[in-house]
Formats: C-alpha cells, structure tokens, sequence
C-alpha cells in the first residue's frame, strides 16, 4: 500500500483494533470488525507488506523499570552526525527527533533520578546549547492513529468575505 491508497472503513477500524491491542487473535480482530478470519487476516497481511503496519510491540512501564523520570531535553543546532552517534550511544533516550525551529533536536529522555538526569544532559550540554523539562504526566501517549482524511479536517474559525 501506497500514501494514496484509499483506505475503507474495515481498514480503519483494523489498525485502531490493533494499536489498541496487538495481540488480538484474527478470529477475534475479525469478530470487531464484522469480517471473516481469512478476509481479516488478508487485510492486515496488506498492511504488512504495505508498510502500514511497521511492526509489533509491548509497551512498558518506565516507572516499574526503575525509570522514574521522564525527560523532554531540546538540543539547540550542532553537527548532525555528532549528535545522531552520541543518541545511539545513549540508552537513556527512548525517542530523538531532529526538528525544525531554534532547536535542531528533541529526545525524550527516561532516567532514574535527577543526578541521572544530569549526567545525560551533560552528554548533550558538551556539544551545543540544550533546553530540558522534566514530564510531570502524560494525559495522552500512543493515541491511536487512523488514516488521514482531508474531509475530517474542520476549520476553527470561519473565514468572513467582504460580500
């Protein structure tokens, strides 16, 4: 499947099943989405191989991993390869994003304690300039993502003509 595939609602409501529970059987994906078992697992085999659906995970528990900070830390425009090295280097860093605007990076950091904290951040500090806010919680993560459909989009305010 390509970016100009034409999704159908089974599609849809397929991958909302499966970001919300990836270990769902087919019978059972199949029953919550009103299609066969064979027609289902048709369908998420296309998404497979279409690269839709780029693989399958558990989501952890940082806290209970003995994480108990969890960090956003904004890199401020330094060489790119340095930086991608020193996140590869760096198992504190669970998500890196190279951006655009006054930041060239935003990592999402997870640590134990606030002296962890600062030997990572340190890391970053020695290259460039870094910006960094500790999360005190997180009322939206892994929302479940359909696809996009330019008719969803509503605009906030109406346009006024001059008429």
């Amino acid at each position: 499947m390509t970016e100009t595939t034409e999704w159908d609602h089974y599609d849809s409501r397929i991958l909302g099943e499966l970001q919300r529970d990836a270990r769902i059987t087919m019978a059972e994906l199949g029953r919550r989405v009103h299609l066969s078992q064979p027609a289902v697992t048709e369908r998420v085999r296309k998404l497979e191989l279409g690269g839709v659906i780029k693989g399958y995970r558990a989501e952890v528990d940082l806290a209970r991993l003995g994480y108990g900070i969890r960090a956003i830390a904004r890199v401020g425009r330094v060489e790119y390869a340095r930086v991608v090295k020193l996140i590869e280097q760096t198992p504190e860093v669970i998500n890196a994003y190279n951006v655009t605007g006054e930041d060239s990076w935003v990592l999402e950091i997870a640590v134990i304690d606030v002296a962890h904290l600062d030997a990572v951040v340190t890391k970053f500090c020695i290259l460039t300039e870094t910006s960094t806010s500790i999360v005190l919680n997180a009322p939206r993560e892994n929302a479940v993502v359909l696809p996009a459909r330019r008719e969803d989009i509503k605009p906030v305010i109406k346009k006024v003509t001059g008429k």
